[in-house]
């Protein structure tokens, strides 16, 4: 099943709202733990950048297709995920959230959601994997920001129940990806109750 532009818009921008809404409820934890090594402030930095990534990668078109979908994207970033540098980088970017980054969060917001409303997917744009069409990038982003809002909910005690619009994106995206990977047996066994999946089981 594929997702017109229209579809892509909306899935980003309830993710969006999900995550604006779930920083919202963070109050004074902004130490506390977040994600691994990170506190609140560096996961919620990280999450902010699959906004401001947009806006940046936008503003830097390219000349050719490098990299043909999200599935392809994730393939071609996996070892640099893995890499100590997005750690530091989600520190960062909560640093650079300021003395209130709830309301930083929700500026990043603001600016960037009319700029994706103003597109219409074709545009070619300079990832970190090579060149892009907007309309295969942005379902990485919507999927970013549905893992990791999901991530602060549990963070926060709170239920983490992303937006329908954005969950079937991110799981058809977990799907694509566990079939490319040859994991969909023990992800169809786990989500039908079967035994649980092994330890640090992952289709990234």
């Amino acid at each position: 099943m594929g997702f017109s532009w229209q579809q892509s818009q909306r899935a980003f921008a309830d993710a969006a709202g999900w995550f604006v809404r779930t920083v919202g409820l963070v109050g004074n934890r902004w130490d506390g733990p977040g994600l691994g090594e990170w506190d609140v402030r560096a996961l919620v930095g990280h999450t902010s950048r699959s906004l401001l990534t947009v806006e940046t990668y936008l503003a830097r078109p390219a000349a050719a297709v490098e990299v043909a979908s999200a599935l392809e994207y994730y393939r071609a970033t996996r070892a640099a995920a893995a890499g100590p540098a997005v750690a530091a980088r989600g520190r960062d970017a909560g640093t650079a959230l300021g003395d209130d980054p709830a309301a930083a969060v929700a500026q990043i917001a603001a600016r960037v959601l009319p700029l994706v409303e103003a597109r219409d997917g074709t545009e070619l744009l300079t990832t970190i994997a090579g060149g892009m069409w907007l309309r295969d990038y942005l379902p990485t982003r919507t999927f970013e920001l549905a893992v990791h809002t999901a991530d602060l909910a549990t963070a926060l005690g709170v239920p983490a129940q992303p937006p329908a619009t954005a969950a079937t994106q991110a799981l058809h995206l977990v799907a694509d990806l566990a079939v490319a990977e040859g994991l969909a047996g023990p992800l169809l066994l786990a989500a039908t109750g079967r035994p649980g999946l092994p330890a640090r089981f992952s289709v990234l």
